[in-house]
C-alpha cells in the first residue's frame, strides 16, 4: 500500500487537494525558524526575528498578490508580527517543553495566513481575526517584557505601542476602513493601548497580567468600534464592552495579588 502511494500517483492526486501549499511551507519555516530563537543567544534571536519579518512580509505579499482597493495594506503584516511574536514570547516557556509546540505554532501561522489570504469575512472568519490580533497584541507585549524588562533601550513600552499600532491599523482596515480615516482610528485606537501600557508599567504589574491587560484594551476598543460602526447605541457599547474591561481588571487585580 504504501509503494503504491509513493508510485507517483495519489502523492501528487492529494497535494492537488491541498489550496496553496506554499503557504504551507511558509509557515513551517517560520516555526522552525521561532524555535531557533528560543533555543539560541541573543544575537541569533535577533537574527531569527528578522527573518521571521523578512520571510513573513515578503512570503505574505507573494501569496497574496498586489494591494487591491478595499482591502488595505495591513493585510501583509500580519504573519510576519504573528512570526515576530511567537519567537519573543517562545522564549518564556522553558527549552525542553518549547520545541514540543513547533507543530502547533506552525499551524496557528498557517491559520492566521489563511485568514488574510480570503479577500471578505464572514462573521465568524471576523472574529478569529480579531482574536489573532490580540493573541499577536498578547504574546509580543509578553515576550519584550520578558527579555528586555523595564529599563532596557529602547523603551520596551515603545516597541509594544509599535507594534500595536500596526495591528490597530489591520483592525481597522478588516472594519471596511481605508486611507486616512483607517490611519486616523489606528492612532486612536494605539492611544488607548498605550494609555494602559503606561498604567501598566506605573503600577509594575508583575508576570503576565500586564500584557493580559494591554491585548485586553486592544480587543475591547477594537469590538467597540466595530459596534459602533454597525449601528449600535453608544449606551449599549459603553454597557457592554464597560463591563467587559472592568471584569478584565478585577481578574487582572486578583491575579496581580495571589
Amino acid at each position: 500500500m504504501i509503494a503504491r502511494m509513493l508510485s507517483g500517483r495519489r502523492v501528487p492526486a492529494a497535494l492537488q487537494r491541498v489550496d496553496r501549499p506554499q503557504a504551507i511551507a511558509l509557515s513551517i519555516v517560520l516555526a522552525v525558524t521561532a524555535a531557533v530563537g528560543w533555543l539560541a543567544s541573543p544575537f541569533v534571536l535577533a537574527v531569527a526575528v528578522a527573518i521571521q519579518l523578512a520571510a513573513g512580509g515578503l512570503g505574505a505579499v507573494a501569496l497574496m498578490g498586489p494591494s487591491r482597493p478595499g482591502l488595505g495594506i495591513g493585510r501583509y503584516t500580519t504573519l510576519a508580527l504573528a512570526g515576530v511574536s511567537a519567537t519573543l514570547a517562545g522564549r518564556l516557556i522553558p527549552g525542553g517543553v518549547s520545541l514540543l509546540f513547533v507543530p502547533l505554532l506552525a499551524v496557528m501561522l498557517w491559520a492566521v495566513l489563511w485568514l488574510e489570504l480570503r479577500a471578505s469575512f464572514e462573521t465568524a472568519e471576523r472574529t478569529a481575526l480579531d482574536l489573532a490580533l490580540t493573541a499577536i497584541l498578547f504574546a509580543a507585549a509578553a515576550g519584550i517584557a520578558g527579555l528586555l524588562g523595564n529599563d532596557a533601550w529602547p523603551p520596551p513600552l515603545g516597541l509594544v505601542l509599535l507594534i500595536g499600532l500596526v495591528l490597530a491599523l489591520r483592525n481597522a482596515e478588516a472594519r471596511g476602513e481605508g486611507g486616512v480615516q483607517a490611519v486616523g482610528q489606528a492612532l486612536l485606537h494605539g492611544l488607548a493601548i498605550g494609555q494602559v501600557a503606561v498604567a501598566v508599567v506605573v503600577l509594575r504589574i508583575p508576570g503576565l497580567v500586564g500584557p493580559a491587560l494591554v491585548a485586553l484594551a486592544f480587543y475591547v476598543w477594537g469590538g467597540a468600534a466595530d459596534s459602533l460602526g454597525g449601528g449600535a447605541t453608544p449606551r449599549s457599547v459603553a454597557l457592554e464592552f464597560g463591563s467587559l474591561a472592568l471584569l478584565g481588571v478585577i481578574v487582572a487585580i486578583l491575579m496581580a495579588q495571589a
